[in-house]
Parts: structure tokens; sequence; C-alpha cells
């Protein structure tokens, strides 16, 4: 036993008292009495702050210089789960402001600095040296209408025969030469890849060209690249391939073209519309010629004559030569012996090739070239910065390192979610709300697009930028980050990969079973009336691998759980060719003989859903939850 066992601690009285008359915390002193309001020892004023629409627990406990933990105990006391990193919105760090005992006021930013002399002067320096450029093309839309086959077809037709054998290589992007003038094409997989460079914030295309068959029609992949287009605001030039197939019909497609918005000149419209074939390479110079039509509209230039800027189209690791970037520069000119910076990597540019396999000394603006020295490989997309020396190179990519980490910590939203719509119109940092739309059957579109149409204000303009049938993808999330959209879905799912992208890049996703409440769900975001909502969470996944006769009538089905795990008692859906066939609680689940509470990935059971024995081998079992959106 401890000998102070017992005592009274050091420096207290028998009564608790401190040595010196001290008083207990919280006694009130002699001339205080119950019922009294006694002036507080220190009168202190109310300190006004500035905070910002966004600011993290940190930054706000930082200033308010209380600690960060006083912040999460006022947001949990307000039924707000929040970590350190964590942003809240103004709202939010006001209420908790407040009741710390602080007047707050919303920080406004600062009004843009006025030019000095010295800026002004480097920006006319800039205009001068100015000077065109080429288009960089990027060819989309549906599958096995002849993108590639065109691609082919180009190439093939404007590289020399003594260029032609020295293409080794594929880069992802080459020049074509057509009345003296280049083209860049990007040789990119599809408008999902365009996209997806976009949501990294690099716009490298000038120019679209959309590749229809004749013999086919417009199909729905070619629906979304002319909405990933239009959304991107890139020129587009309709290429109708396969004219020479006996049952190719070119006006028809002009026709369900204009259903689309892309009417095309002869029709008195703006869009050109080049018959070519890709297979008897015919109309190619013509679709070339208009290609540098538009261009020339566009007036593109750049300044060949500063430090180089560009962007990353495809990255690999070379087993001989180590990372190999290809990056289409965009201003500027990249030589060999330059530092560069492409993301969180840096690197010295020890060799360029061109698309050719050659290799090049320098890089002017809109070429493309695969550069090696870079001390590992970069993502598609991340953007490459020229430096004037290794040590400025190395400082900036430390500092992109740290904010990717930063990133991580601290999720972002990258669309608008309609929970903080209405503040963000009141701050005047939204004026278009852009919402991706998918229904179950094609007639379900056009009166959700006209009734979310009819929602546009003064303040804020709806704009419906892609509609189709099916359940949500992957593919509309893309394009909901690079478009800052949401997406709502009528009588559809979202796929599981989609869900998750979305969840990652703070995407706003929702469901309905019913027009009405989809509609009044926008409504109620542009005025600042909605309410929380609760929405499903996938738990985990299970596939049907055999089905177990019960009784005469009813069935169970023999499972190996895929992803997540399976509950008893969860909710369950069966899934069958990505529709869904029923909808219960998952009301049995067995491992052998043996009733369990929960099946982990990995691991095989028996189980069945309320209400239905109609399994068949391959379906899909989906648990899911409800959680509250906050």
């Amino acid at each position: 036993m401890s000998p102070n066992f017992g005592r009274r601690p050091p420096g207290r009285s028998s009564y608790g008292r401190r040595k010196g008359g001290g008083r207990p915390a919280g006694r009130p002193r002699s001339n205080e009495s119950l019922g009294a309001v006694a002036a507080p020892a220190r009168p202190q004023e109310r300190r006004t702050v500035q905070v910002a629409a966004s600011v993290t627990v940190k930054d706000l406990a930082e200033e308010l210089r209380v600690t960060p933990a006083a912040i999460i105990k006022e947001l949990l006391r307000n039924g707000v789960m929040a970590n350190i990193n964590q942003a809240i919105d103004f709202d939010t760090a006001s209420i908790v402001a407040t009741e710390l005992g602080f007047d707050v006021e919303e920080k406004k930013a600062p009004p843009p600095a006025e030019p000095t002399a010295e800026e002004l002067a480097q920006a006319e320096e800039e205009k001068a040296n100015l000077a065109e450029r080429p288009p960089v093309v990027t060819i989309m839309g549906h599958v096995d209408h002849g993108k590639t086959s065109l691609l082919d077809a180009v190439r093939k037709t404007h590289v020399t025969e003594q260029e032609a054998g020295g293409i080794t290589q594929h880069i992802g992007a080459y020049q074509v030469e057509i009345h003296g003038k280049k083209i860049t094409f990007l040789d990119t997989p599809g408008h999902e890849a365009f996209t997806a460079m976009r949501a990294r914030g690099a716009q490298a295309t000038d120019v679209a060209i959309i590749v229809v068959a004749a013999d086919d029609g417009v199909m729905p992949q070619t629906v979304e690249a002319i909405d990933h287009a239009k959304a991107a605001k890139v020129p587009i030039i309709v290429a109708i391939n396969k004219v020479d197939k006996p049952d190719a019909n070119p006006d028809r497609i002009k026709q369900q073209l204009s259903d689309h918005g892309l009417i095309v000149e002869e029709w008195g419209g703006d869009t050109v519309a080049v018959p070519v074939s890709a297979k008897r390479k015919t109309g190619i110079d013509h679709l070339l010629e208009m290609v540098l039509l538009v261009a020339d509209m566009a007036e593109l230039k750049a300044n060949p004559k500063r430090r180089a800027q560009g962007v990353v189209i495809e990255a690999k690791l070379d087993k001989a030569r180590g990372p190999l970037a290809t990056v289409l520069v965009q201003s500027g000119n990249l030589k060999v012996g330059d530092y560069v910076v492409v993301g969180g990597v840096y690197g010295r540019v020890r060799a360029m090739f061109n698309d050719r396999g050659k290799p090049v000394k320098r890089a002017d603006p809109a070429t493309p070239v695969e550069i090696l020295g870079l001390a590992s490989v970069p993502e598609a997309g991340d953007l490459l910065r020229a430096m004037a020396d290794e040590r400025a190179a190395r400082a900036l990519a430390g500092q992109a390192v740290q904010q990717r980490q930063d990133s991580a910590a601290q999720p972002t939203k990258a669309g608008v979610s309609l929970e903080q719509l209405f503040s963000e119109i009141q701050a005047g940092q939204v004026k278009d709300l852009n919402i991706i739309l998918k229904t179950d059957v094609q007639g379900s579109i056009e009166p959700l697009r006209a009734s979310l149409d009819r929602l546009s204000s003064d303040q804020v303009h709806v704009h419906v930028i892609h509609e189709g049938t099916g359940n949500v993808t992957e593919s509309d999330v893309l394009l909901a980050v690079a478009s800052k959209a949401i997406i709502v879905g009528f009588s559809v799912r979202v796929e599981p990969g989609a869900g998750k992208r979305a969840e990652a890049e703070g995407i706003d996703v929702r469901t309905y079973e019913v027009i009405y409440n989809l509609v009044d769900d926008v409504q109620k975001a542009l005025t600042g009336m909605l309410e929380p909502v609760y929405r499903e969470a996938l738990e985990g996944r299970a596939e049907v691998r055999q089905v177990f006769k019960i009784g005469k009538t009813g069935s169970a089905a023999g499972c190996m759980v895929s992803e997540g795990k399976i509950t008893r008692g969860a909710m369950g859906k069966v899934v069958r060719g990505g529709k869904v066939l029923a909808e219960g609680k998952i009301d049995s689940l067995r491992r052998f003989r043996d009733d369990v509470r929960e099946v982990q990935t990995g691991f095989e059971c028996g189980m069945s859903v309320e209400g239905f024995s109609g399994y068949e081998v391959g379906d899909f079992i989906e648990a899911y939850g409800k959680e509250r959106v906050s």
C-alpha cells in the first residue's frame, strides 16, 4: 500500500482550500448570495471573428483561439459528427462560434489586386509572343462505328511512306499534316477518358469528332459522347462513316442528330457533318479541312517562347527505360535537359521521342512527345510544368504531394449537393445547377426534363447536361465530377462501381420511384427547404452459385459473398442482369447447418430473401441499410 494512502494532497487544507486562503473553484465569494447577480471579475467583450464559407475544424479552432476538442464538443452537442480535418459550412461554424461567445461575420473574398506595372508589361509581352498553334482533336462515338478505323485512315493517308515505316510505338497521340498545317489527334479510348482528363482539370481538346455509322444511326454511346463534348464546351464535327455501304442513309443520321441538338449546316444549323468512308479512305481530306476551318474560327494561339506547360496523355513503366510519359505540350516549348514537375513527380528530361519513335530535341505547343527521365510514373491528366532548376522542381513537387495528402485526409465535394445548394445560391457561388438524368425507359425522359427546366429562376438556371436510360454508371459519375453536376435517377439503380466512385468524389446521387418526389426535392433545394433524406448504403454483395429446393414451393440460394458482408435481418435485393427482381428482408442466413448473424467476404453461405423463391445461378443478392444524408 502506498505510504500516502488516506493523506491529504500537498497544499490542501482539511476543507479542500489551497494554502494562502484561495477559494475552491465554483464556490461563491462571501459577498455572493443565491439569487444575486455578481459582476464578473474580468469583464470580457465579445470578439468578432470572420469565417469563410467553408472551414475545417482545425482552422476554426485556430481562428477562435480554442482547442479543436472544444469545437468538436459543440458540434456533437448540435448533432454533427466531425473530425479535426473535416470541413463544415458557414452556418454550422457560426452556430458553434456563437455558443462559444463570439460574434461571426462571413469572410468575403478579397477583391482582385490591381496589376502592377511589371505584371502589365509581362502580359503585353505574352500577348506579343502569341503564335498560331495546331488544333488538338479527340475522336469519340459508339462502339463499332469506326473510331479506330478512322484514326488509322487519317494516319496512313497523311503520313509519308518514309515516315510510315518509322511508326514503331503507340504513344496515345500523333500529328498529321494537310496543306502545310498540322493537326494533333489524341488516340484516347472513348469519351470516358476524355471526361476523366477534364475531371482532373486538364482541358486538352480543341475539337471533338463524333463518329456515326451511316448504316446504324445515333446510338446511346453516341448520345453520351455528344453530351460529354457539349459539357466541355468543345466544337463538334460529325463524321458520318461507312457511307460506302448499300444501306447507308446519311439523311436519317442528320435527322437523329437534330433530335439531340446538333443541326447540320445544310439544314440551317452550325454543326459540320462530313460523309466519310474509313475503309475506302474517302472524305478524309475534307474532314481534316473542316477541322482546320473550325480551328481558324477559334483562333487557337499559344506562346512558344516561355517555359513549357502541358498535360500527361498516358504513362507507363518500361522495364528497360523506366518511367515514360506521353505529354501534350500546351504552351511554351519543352527541351531535352529541362527540369519538369508532373503532378507530384519531378525529373529532368533526358530524351524525347515523337509519335514515330524518332528522338527530338524540342516540342512546341500542341505537339505530343514521349519523355524519359521522370523519377516515377505520373497519372494521366497530371499537369506538366518546366522549372528553372532542380531545386525549384523538387520544391513544387513536394507541395503537390502535400496538397494531395491534405485532400485525401480532407475530402472535398467535387459536385454540388442538394443540401448545400441553397446556401451556395445565396452566396452567389452557384448560378447553374447541372443535372445528369437517368431513367428506366425513354418515355420518362421528356416529361422529367421539361419539369426540371421549369424550375429555373433568375438566381439559378437548371441544365440537364446529359440524359439516358439504364442504371447510373461510372461514366455518369465522371461527367458529374468534370461538370460539377448532381445525378438523379428515376426507377433505376446505381451500379456498385459507380456508387463507390460517387462516394469517393463527393457526388450527390439520388434515385426516386415517384416523379413528383424527384422534382419536389430539386424545387425545395432551390428554395432552401430541403429536409435531410436517407439513402441506401450497400453493405454486401453475394453471387448465387447454387439453388436449393425447400419443401414443395420454397427455395434458398447458395452464395459466395463477393463484397462487404451479409447480415441476417438486413434488407436485400435480388438482382439479375442489372435489374432488381425482388426486394425484402434477408430472413435466413446459414453457414453449413448453423444459423449465423453475418457472413463476411470470401465465405459461402445459404440465404433467402423474404417473399422470393425464383433464384437462378448467376443472380446477385445485395444487402443494404439506410444511412442519413447529413
